[in-house]
């Protein structure tokens, strides 16, 4: 029997696994719903659930046994490894086995296992780095009641923030109101206030109305406009701020990004601008998606050289099928 590789995103909206071989080539993908939490006893059963799901098809995709065991695996999480390590020990046979959390194989998957900083603008927003001596840090990522500058929920807040001020006299007209009031069904920015803070409008779902704010700043509207600058540079003063705790100033680190907020051409722009000011930062896109960053760090986990990864299926696209 080969020795198998496991890699695992676990994220708030989905969770991808990729299974491969020795040589790196990638033999089948799964994907099930998110597993971020599992605090509750249902949510307990729920994470034990989708990752059942998502290994099994990755499984069933490279046309391996239901109980293939695995010589490494990695499984990264959002909202971290400590309540998940235990969990995934009984689920699983694995022989090295590494849960950690999203922000650490999404760098891995950016730089290909290179050092460098990576900075997440999803929902939330975080930025980690790791140096050549296998050091590692963070800045950010402390929620979104004390931080997560940037991300995709701070963006909204902030315009139905601008919405409320325009509705109540106090602040100025921006086309930010209407847009909003109409993706959430609302009369006023009031009602809409109050929408949000109700189970039906979770964080990742009021964060994917950031769309609307580069819709209204396209079209002139200066208060998006504002709001976008301003993320993009609080985005890039994190991944700056990380990138000093872990690199000189003469030393070459790989900057990199991922996340729904990134797809604003206006933050993307603004955000390589900052962070490239620096002639020793090689910024630029990721290599891999975070699935890949996983598997990378299995080999590394099992003590093995990370290999080039082969065979390797688009992480948003379908699963493949036994080859």
């Amino acid at each position: 029997m080969p020795h198998l590789f496991l890699g695992v995103d676990g994220g708030q909206s989905s969770t991808t696994a990729l299974i491969a071989d020795e040589s790196g080539r990638v033999m089948g993908m799964g994907r099930s719903g998110p597993c971020n939490h599992v605090a509750a006893s249902e949510a307990r059963a729920k994470f034990i659930r989708v990752i059942a799901q998502c290994v099994g098809e990755a499984r069933r995709a490279a046309g391996l046994e239901p109980d293939s065991p695995f010589e490494g695996a990695c499984l990264g999480f959002s909202g971290g490894p400590a309540d998940k390590d235990s969990i995934v020990a009984e689920i699983l046979p694995i022989k090295h086995r590494f849960v950690t959390h999203d922000g650490m194989i999404a760098l891995t998957g950016a730089t290909g296992g290179a050092p460098g900083v990576i900075t997440i603008g999803g929902t939330g927003s975080i930025s980690f780095g790791r140096n050549a001596e296998g050091k590692t840090g963070r800045v950010g990522g402390w929620g979104f009641i004390f931080g997560d500058e940037g991300g995709g929920f701070d963006l909204v807040r902030q315009a139905l923030r601008a919405a409320l001020r325009m509705d109540e006299g106090w602040g100025p007209k921006t086309a930010l109101r209407d847009l909003l009031l109409e993706a959430g069904g609302a009369r006023n920015a009031n009602e809409l206030l109050h929408k949000f803070y109700t189970p039906e409008w979770p964080r990742d779902k009021v964060a994917k109305l950031t769309p609307l704010i580069e819709k209204a700043a396209n079209e002139g509207d200066i208060i998006a406009g504002d709001l976008l600058s301003v993320a993009a540079q609080q985005l890039a003063a994190s991944s700056s701020a990380c990138r000093r705790m872990l690199f000189g100033d003469n030393e070459a680190a790989r900057i990199s990004w991922v996340g729904g907020v990134f797809k604003i051409k206006a933050v993307l722009e603004r955000f390589q601008t900052l962070t490239g000011s620096n002639s020793t930062s090689q910024v630029g896109p990721p290599d891999f998606g975070p699935a890949a960053g996983a598997l990378l760090e299995a080999y590394r986990t099992a003590g093995l050289a990370l290999p080039t990864l082969s065979n390797l299926p688009d992480e948003k696209q379908e699963p493949l099928t036994a080859s």
